[in-house]
């Protein structure tokens, strides 16, 4: 019988947040991909270094890629450095990929990922979203409702 997922992922060393994306998308589903590194940039990774700001997933035959994430070069890496911005291939399984196309296609979703980090094991995790763009009318709206959350806030602890 298989192990049930954890609610929360288990996050020990956090790299890079893509904090933007909470306020640009709906998030629908969040899932868990492990990623494809090289050496140097694992080693990158680990110093702290990374961007996911602007990046994406995509899915193409079938396979899922990262596109458009910024791992610098190590500086140690010599001649066996990486180039910074390439793609990374996600690992995820068959039934999420296939998810992922249907979602993509159909519904006009999008995959967008919310962090890498490290785990308990030292493995490199993306946290990847399946979610839907705002319109103008709605980030006002989050911006307004967020407003009022610290207005109401502010004065439950004047008054309360």
């Amino acid at each position: 019988m298989a192990r049930p997922t954890p609610a929360q992922f288990d996050k020990k060393k956090i790299v890079a947040e893509n904090r933007r994306a909470r306020f640009d998308y709906y998030i629908d589903e969040v899932f868990e991909a492990g990623i494809a590194l090289t050496g140097t940039e694992v080693k990158s990774l680990r110093f702290g270094e990374g961007s996911i700001a602007e990046s994406y997933a995509e899915v193409k035959n079938g396979e899922v890629w990262l596109v458009n994430s910024n791992v610098p070069e190590f500086s140690h890496g010599n001649r066996f450095n990486h180039e910074p911005k390439r793609l990374r291939k996600l690992l995820l399984k068959e039934r999420e990929i296939n998810k992922f196309v249907g979602a993509t296609e159909r519904k006009g979703m999008t995959l967008v990922p919310l962090s890498i980090y490290f785990n308990s094991r030292g493995r490199a995790k993306v946290e990847l979203a399946l979610a839907k763009g705002k319109n103008a009318a709605d980030k006002r709206a989050t911006v307004k409702e967020r407003d009022w959350k610290r207005e109401q806030g502010r004065l439950m602890r004047e008054h309360g």
